[in-house]
């Protein structure tokens, strides 16, 4: 039975008592009293810390109408009563201007409050993760996770990544708590040791980056499947074990890569198990005599990480071969169709041109194969291809090069084949300049796809902004250089980008910016209308592109449009009629069969 505070008597404590049969006797369960709210005070160690304003305003206008619909459950303490359940409820009675609430008065020992209180916060909605998340921690202290989905009716899953997820330092709990990171985000930045988070807090700064942290754990963290060791491979480094089994594993955390993704977050024991392996290769090589060669070209020779791997593999007593020195064949990989509409998913592709493509590819694959399948004829030994970095590697067939004197590594090959320690000094400046020059523009590579795939991520396509000149310089450049073929260019174009003769890429779009007009834009985009319709079986009634386009044509040539229109309704005109000849002479014949 629940009694309401709106049917409060004139004294200021009324009492209601709810029976049960109990063996057959009726027995009280609980006592419903209405006690004063300046004799009630809240928890102090209540788990929950933050309360919604608008709801709590909300909640207090109900009570104003309706009264407390659930009573409030409280502790006696020093001739006060304590909250231990529903201080929400406490808060807008207050609001509301009432005197009085209803309550439950129990008495519980004092390490069962807390469990009480936590459990009654995690059964509502919107509790606020990180609160969850400690409150979950508490609890997992004495229950195990399963037990405590058991009793939350949560999943083992959502358990283990709240577990996780207490593990936060405060600067990152602030965040979730700002809305400004996803839990998910969280529970990543939580897989690391406190010491690790907190110099990631320090290299994103005050702004919080999404991006930024991204990056910084798929830098600290390892695909295991991508791994170039047996995962399950106890023996591999005795301490650690297996890798399927280890708490470090992000899938025995609670799948917080996705269901089932093995992830390591341990990066030292990753890259001991990875130099590990790379040991057994190089054992591997030694007692099989197998020809073990690393992915490095000689331009890449002198790096400093690839000279680590090359020394390695010299101090273990192996003949270094680098890619230039061998032949490889490598077994093919039979195509599907699946593969081939991946290959080609940006491409306006037909069933009929893909299946034209795999059947391309299978030929190939056929070719290689036989390739492959006659290797140790053609004079190829077996081999293991590595990757110096990963150390993933695969058993190929390979046939040493034989190199002519003058393909042999002396002052008379190209410079760029040649090691520096075989070059001058002023050669040496060479290769060192060209070697700089083309790592700046891998890292330009790299740092623009990765400005873009940050962008992709971010709500910028849903902006509401008008385009800014950048922008419409960007959209025009973009279509001017892929859309626009060259006989137009010199037709429509010719002095869309100016001489350009004299400067550099960026200069170019810097001048265009600064002599750009929106006349230029809508020329483009005129342009490209006339250039996106359909032809063949599409046209002005059945594909929308082509609907549209003939709709917006109306506004600039509607009377010559109507001429054309009015030559093709003719001729329809005239066949029609012929055709309705042509059906009533079969239709009297019809009739005359049928007499």
């Amino acid at each position: 039975m629940t009694t309401k505070a709106s049917t409060t008597k004139k004294r200021s404590t009324v009492k209601s008592t709810a029976k049960k049969e109990v063996n057959g006797k009726k027995s009280s369960v609980l006592q419903i009293q209405n006690l004063p709210l300046d004799k009630i005070k809240p928890d102090l160690e209540q788990p929950r810390k933050t309360f919604n304003e608008d709801a709590l305003k909300q909640l207090s206008e109900s009570i104003e109408k309706h009264g407390v619909l659930q009573p409030i459950t409280v502790r006696q303490l020093n001739g006060h009563y304590i909250i231990v359940m529903g201080e929400r409820r406490y808060r807008a009675s207050k609001l509301a201007g009432k005197k009085t609430v209803p309550c439950i008065v129990r008495t519980y020992e004092n390490n069962d409050i807390l469990e009480v209180q936590i459990i009654e916060n995690l059964q509502r909605q919107d509790v606020e993760p990180t609160e969850e998340a400690e409150a979950i921690a508490y609890l997992s202290e004495k229950y195990a996770p399963t037990e405590i989905a058991k009793r939350l009716g949560r999943t083992d899953n959502f358990i283990r990544q709240r577990l996780k997820l207490a593990g936060l330092i405060d600067g990152f709990k602030q965040f979730v708590r700002n809305g400004e990171m996803t839990i998910s985000l969280g529970v990543g930045v939580a897989l690391f040791e406190p010491e690790e988070q907190q110099m990631m807090l320090e290299t994103i700064g005050e702004d919080f980056n999404a991006h930024q942290i991204n990056r910084m754990i798929k830098d600290q963290t390892y695909d295991l499947e991508k791994a170039s060791f047996d995962i399950t491979d106890k023996k591999l480094v005795p301490k650690a074990g297996s890798c399927v089994e280890c708490p470090f594993n992000a899938a025995n955390q609670g799948n917080l890569f996705g269901e089932g993704k093995m992830v390591c977050t341990k990066a030292a024991c990753f890259e001991t198990k990875k130099s590990k392996s790379l040991l057994n290769l190089i054992e591997k090589s030694k007692k099989e005599n197998i020809l073990l060669i690393p992915e490095i070209r000689q331009y890449w020779a002198d790096d400093e990480n690839n000279q680590l791997v090359i020394s390695q593999l010299e101090k273990n007593g192996l003949k270094v071969y680098l890619l230039d020195d061998v032949e490889i064949i490598e077994n093919p990989i039979e195509p599907t169709i699946e593969g081939i509409k991946i290959e080609y998913q940006h491409y306006d592709y037909s069933e009929d041109e893909l299946k034209a493509e795999l059947d391309e590819a299978k030929q190939n694959h056929n070719e290689a194969l036989e390739e492959y399948n006659s290797a140790k004829e053609n004079g190829f030994v077996n081999g293991i291809l590595f990757h110096p970095e990963t150390c993933r590697n695969k058993e190929v067939f390979i046939k040493i090069v034989e190199k002519t004197k003058d393909e042999s590594t002396d002052y008379s090959a190209p410079l760029a084949n040649r090691k520096m320690a075989d070059c001058t000094p002023e050669e040496q400046i060479v290769k060192i300049n060209e070697r700089e020059i083309r790592k700046k523009q891998i890292e330009n590579n790299k740092q623009f796809e990765e400005v873009v795939q940050m962008i992709r991520v971010t709500k910028y396509i849903d902006t509401k902004k008008t385009l800014s000149t950048d922008e419409m310089v960007a959209f025009s450049i973009s279509l001017f250089e892929n859309n626009v073929d060259y006989m137009s260019q010199q037709k429509y174009f010719s002095k869309f980008l100016g001489d350009t003769s004299k400067m550099t890429k960026v200069q170019v779009v810097e001048n265009f910016k600064k002599k750009f007009k929106k006349e230029i834009f809508h020329k483009l985009i005129r342009y490209m209308l006339t250039k996106q319709v359909h032809f063949g079986e599409s046209n002005h009634v059945n594909n929308l592109t082509n609907i549209s386009f003939y709709n917006a044509m109306q506004g600039y040539y509607k009377s010559k449009i109507a001429g054309i229109e009015k030559e093709y309704a003719k001729k329809r005109s005239k066949r029609e009629a012929r055709l309705k000849e042509r059906i009533t002479v079969l239709e009297k014949q019809i009739e005359e069969l049928n007499d």
